[in-house]
C-alpha cells in the first residue's frame, strides 16, 4: 500500500537555487527545454564535440565521466557560478547505444529496441565555483519498446527525429508511439532527472 507523503513540500530547483548563476554545459535543446520548465534563469555553454567519442564499457562510469568532463570543458570559461554537466546513453543487454551515425544505424538500433526493456543511464556533475565543490551522480530509467512494424520505423527516421538523440529516440516528441511503458523518471530518459538534480544542489551548496 502506498504511503501518504506528510513531509515538507520539497524545494524548487528555482528556490535552492536562489540568486546563484547556473551555466548548462550542454548542446542538447531537451535539457534546455527541461530547465526552463522549471522557470530557472541559466546561461548554455556548449562542451566540445569531441566528448562524445569517450565510450567506456560501463554506462555509469560512462555518464558520469562525461557529464564531469563537460562540465570542466567550459569551467575555465566561467566565473562564479554553478556549471552542470550531463550525458545520457541508453543501454539494451550491457551495450551502450549512442547517437546513430546514419539512417540505417537508426534503423538498426531501432530494430534492436523492438519488444524488449531496456535502460537510460543520465549521469549529472555540478561544479560550484562558489566553493570549488565538485559532485556527480547519475539517474536510471528501465523503457520498454512496443513491437515496432519495419515501415514504422522508417518512416519515423524520416522525420529526421532520431538522429541527434541516445537510443535513436525521443520518448517526448514524435517517438512517444514507440515506448509501451516506463519504469522511473521520464524527464531522466529526456535527458535531465530534475529529482536527481534537486538532490544534487541541495549538497553541494
Amino acid at each position: 500500500m502506498t504511503k501518504t507523503d506528510q513531509s515538507t513540500p520539497k524545494q524548487s530547483l528555482k528556490q535552492i537555487l536562489g540568486e546563484r548563476k547556473l551555466i548548462l554545459a550542454s548542446s542538447s535543446p531537451r535539457r534546455k527545454e527541461i530547465l526552463q520548465s522549471e522557470e530557472i534563469e541559466f546561461e548554455v555553454m556548449h562542451p566540445p564535440d569531441s566528448l562524445e567519442e569517450t565510450l567506456t564499457a560501463d554506462p555509469v562510469e560512462h555518464v558520469l565521466i562525461l557529464s564531469r568532463e563537460k562540465a570542466e570543458s567550459v569551467s575555465s570559461a566561467v566565473g562564479p557560478g554553478l556549471i552542470l554537466g550531463a550525458d545520457t546513453v541508453v543501454v539494451l543487454d550491457g551495450e551502450i547505444l549512442g547517437k546513430p551515425t546514419d539512417p540505417k544505424n537508426a534503423f538498426a538500433i531501432l530494430k534492436k529496441l523492438s519488444g524488449r526493456t531496456h535502460r537510460v543511464y543520465t549521469g549529472l556533475t555540478l561544479l560550484n565555483k562558489y566553493n570549488g565543490k565538485t559532485i556527480s551522480d547519475y539517474d536510471c530509467t528501465e523503457v520498454r519498446f512496443n513491437r515496432l512494424e519495419e515501415q514504422k520505423i522508417t518512416v519515423y527516421i524520416a522525420t529526421g527525429e532520431p538522429m541527434d538523440k541516445a537510443g535513436a529516440y525521443g520518448i517526448q516528441g514524435m517517438g512517444s508511439f514507440l515506448v509501451e511503458k516506463i519504469d522511473g523518471n521520464l524527464d531522466n530518459v529526456i535527458g535531465l532527472p530534475t529529482g536527481k538534480l534537486r538532490e544534487m544542489l541541495a549538497q553541494i551548496i
